[in-house]
């Protein structure tokens, strides 16, 4: 790996990192960067979960007061994450390579549909509260999504946390901020249980391991501390360039 190409995995590591912490989806600018290097693209997936690990811790500590007050929640939703985290790694390393390599764009693409999306799901979040809707703890449904997201996590992960923000929006009755909070420890949770499993099982390049770690720890403090005030438009103009760009790549490799 050259320095330039270090320093665009470093770069994308912290655009990921603060993605990640505002809302989800910084795999979408990690994942292609590290295709466009020639990595295949089961080490690549691999290789990323491992490195946004170090940044989802960061971006945890940076929420660490909407954190108060949700032990109970988390215990609750982050087993369905454990468990569904857990279940998408070992999918990922037992299905064959070449059903990951066919199904990545297609993955990708309904990642950015969500992103694209995202503004209306939480038009109809606001909606939703404003006739009373939510409970405290969300009840069956909302364990089985975490779970389901957590599948989806652990197999790819990409757009996670829409999908973590959408289901808890909707079926939790509480602030947007402290939802937001739980969200970065369901991910983190997914991202960890998949990154320990990967450790033992897949092929994986340190380099870009730690080039992404090292970014997406000062990005998931950017994320806590500033990513709130950048425009919305602005971030998921950049995730649908990116994953757009990644999509053409892989359909025509």
């Amino acid at each position: 790996m050259s320095v330039w190409e270090a320093l665009a995995v470093l770069l994308a590591g912290v655009g990921a990192g603060t993605i990640n912490t505002v809302v989800g989806s910084g795999t979408l600018i990690t994942f292609p960067v590290l295709l466009a290097l020639g990595l295949p693209p089961v080490t690549a997936n691999v290789s990323n979960t491992l490195g946004l690990v170090p940044g989802s811790i960061s971006g945890v500590i940076g929420y660490r007061r909407e954190l108060e007050g949700q032990r109970r929640r988390l215990l609750r939703l982050g087993t369905a994450s454990l468990i569904g985290g857990l279940t998408g790694a070992y999918l990922l390393t037992k299905l064959p390579s070449k059903a990951f390599d066919a199904i990545v764009p297609a993955l990708i693409l309904c990642a950015l549909v969500l992103v694209v999306i995202q503004p209306r799901v939480s038009r109809a979040v606001a909606a939703r509260r404003g006739h009373g809707g939510g409970s405290a703890e969300g009840g069956p449904l909302l364990f089985a999504g975490v779970l389901l997201a957590g599948v989806y996590g652990g197999y790819f992960g990409a757009a996670q946390g829409v999908l973590l923000l959408a289901l808890m929006g909707m079926l939790l009755q509480d602030d947007m901020q402290r939802i937001n909070a739980t969200k970065n420890v369901l991910a983190l949770i997914v991202n960890g249980v998949a990154a320990v499993f990967f450790l033992f099982v897949a092929p994986i390049d340190w380099t870009a391991v730690l080039l992404i770690a090292a970014g997406s720890v000062v990005g998931g403090q950017i994320g806590a501390k500033v990513g709130r005030r950048l425009p919305p438009p602005v971030l998921r103009t950049v995730i649908v360039v990116v994953g757009l760009a990644a999509v053409t790549r892989l359909l025509l490799t």
